[in-house]
């Protein structure tokens, strides 16, 4: 038995803020992607022989582990309501599909 939990509960916290982080970095691919499919925003590129997909994807990794330190260090010790934040994960991780489609490039160009 766990001494910091007596009841033999322990917090969800820690795993559900990397559920969530991933939503936030699928939808920051997405995003980064129209950005720069619009011309509003270039990303960098970091490969040559990748292209700009280089600096994209480093983008939305960097949006994903930021997001994730910080909901895992506010979360870690606490009992998070997991349906709230489960919606919310795949509502973002499927905009992000979404947006990194060539169809949807086209409404926003």
């Amino acid at each position: 038995m766990d001494p910091k939990h007596p009841d033999g509960a322990r917090p969800n916290g820690a795993a559900l803020a990397a559920f969530l982080a991933a939503g936030i970095g699928g939808f920051a691919m997405g995003l980064i992607v129209i950005l720069s499919e619009t011309g509003v925003f270039e990303a960098p590129v970091l490969y040559q022989p990748a292209g700009g997909v280089s600096g994209r994807t480093t983008l939305a990794v960097v949006v994903w582990l930021v997001s994730w330190a910080v909901l895992h260090a506010r979360w870690k010790a606490r009992e998070v309501e997991h349906r709230g934040v489960a919606t919310a994960a795949l509502l973002l991780l499927l905009s992000g599909i979404a947006l990194c489609t060539p169809p949807i490039w086209g409404l926003f160009s």
